[in-house]
Parts: C-alpha cells; structure tokens; sequence
C-alpha cells in the first residue's frame, strides 16, 4: 500500500504561502536512514514523521541534511493532517513525544495552538563576520544555544536585508534570527530566520525561532500576547502567547498535496 505523505502549507491559510511541511504517517517505526532519505528527497526546510504510541504520537522532524531537536511549522502542519485526516477528533488534543519533551497542540476555529518550550536568550558578542554576512548594523545581538539573535532599528531593514549565504555558511552557529519591532499595524514584530547549520538559507515561517521570539519581545514591549510576521518572500503570521517556561503558538494551515510512498 504505500506510506501516506502529505505536503502542508504551515502558519497561513492560503496555498503556496506560508511554510511547506512534509508529513509523513507511518504504520510503524522505521530506521533513521529512511527517513532522512524521505526528507532530502522531499527538500522541503522540515519532514516530520509521525508514528502513533498509547497516549498520542512519537514526532520527529528531518531537514534534507539533519534531523532537528524541535520545529514549529512542521508540528502545526503534523495536527492539522491528523485532524483533517480524520485520525483525530476536532476537539480532541493531541499530544507528541519529541526529543523537546512533551508538545501539546489544540484547535481553536480555525487557528491551531501549540504548546511548546519557551527559549532564553542571553547577550552575546557575535563574530564580526556575523553582522558583515547580514549586511546590517546591531542594536544588540543576543545567542540562545547556538542560534544568534541579531535586533534592528526597524522593520524595513528585516525586509531590506540581503544576506551573504556563503559567509553565513562559513560561520559556527546553527541559525541567525534577524528582528525588529513593526511599523505595520496589526503586528508587534518582524523577522527573518537564516539556518546556515541546517542546510536552509532562509526559512519561511519558523515556529522555533518564536520560542525566542516571544520572551524576547514581551520583554521589550510589556505584553504577553503578541502577533508576529515572518517576512519572507512566501511570509506568515504567528500568534505568540507567553507563559512563563511556555510559549503557545498560533497558526492556520493548509494542505496542498496528498501522496504516497511506494
């Protein structure tokens, strides 16, 4: 028969927006080398692959080179075939056992929430070479594990940036989140998300990089209920809702592409 696979539209609701996942269903567990030959041969940011256990589902995520310990778009997108698929309830929760803990998501209308760790970042002095691959000036540069956080004086400069891929490429870190606050009504903030250690140059809609995302800009701006644009040329909307070790995200999504594996 086949392993049923389906592409996904992550954090917006209209096709070919957004970020696209891969979710792949599987009747079993399967070897590693399979799955990360599914995801190079899928070449999206993210595959994840789920595999149902007693008290909901084993998820794991595979860029077309690494798996990942945690990733956003492709658990929204991992719920939303689970309940349109009709695998879950509408109004039942679904819980995943992944290598970040236990993530919880839930549906409110027509928008999926997430219940996901919260992520600290804490001051740090980037590599000249940082902000020279940006092409951008720093207002302060912040680093949560190996991810960099580089703040801007506005929203057009997120937008403007051209980023040198090959001097991203070349540097120790993981990922580079570029942010600054809106000047578009209706958002809080802006951002960009460049994973040079993740073999993606620029991700659309990154639901992890909000984790950070989120403490960071409550912080700034004294709220803790946020709306969030990822300004990439597809783009996407995240509801961030912070909640002391936790950060609840909001998306909508939409399926573009149902398969199967031979």
């Amino acid at each position: 028969m086949g392993t049923p696979i389906v592409q996904v539209d992550a954090f917006t609701n209209k096709p070919f927006s957004g970020n696209p996942a891969a979710v792949c269903l599987l009747s079993r567990p399967t070897a590693d080398n399979w799955m990360k030959d599914v995801a190079r041969e899928m070449n999206l940011s993210e595959t994840a692959f789920l595999c149902r256990q007693e008290d909901g589902y084993n998820l794991r995520w595979f860029t077309p080179t690494i798996e990942v310990d945690l990733c956003g778009h492709a658990t929204l997108a991992s719920a939303h075939v689970l309940w349109e698929e009709g695998h879950r309830k509408p109004q039942e929760a679904i819980r995943f056992s992944t290598k970040s803990g236990r993530l919880t998501a839930t549906r409110d209308g027509d928008w999926i929430k997430l219940d996901l760790p919260a992520k600290h970042e804490e001051p740090a002095v980037a590599p000249v070479s940082l902000l020279d691959a940006l092409g951008v000036q720093a207002e302060y540069i912040g680093k949560h594990q190996s991810d960099y956080i580089v703040l801007v004086s506005s929203e057009e400069i997120v937008r403007r940036a051209k980023p040198n891929h090959s001097m991203l490429r070349t540097l120790p870190v993981r990922a580079v989140i570029l942010t600054g606050h809106s000047s578009t009504a209706g958002f809080d903030f802006v951002s960009r998300f460049f994973a040079p250690g993740s073999g993606i140059d620029e991700d659309p809609v990154t639901g992890s990089a909000h984790c950070c995302l989120g403490p960071f800009w409550s912080a700034r701006l004294g709220k803790k209920e946020l709306t969030a644009y990822q300004a990439s040329d597809r783009g996407g909307i995240i509801q961030v809702s912070v909640r002391q070790d936790r950060v609840v995200l909001g998306g909508q999504a939409v399926t573009v592409m149902r398969g199967t594996i031979l």
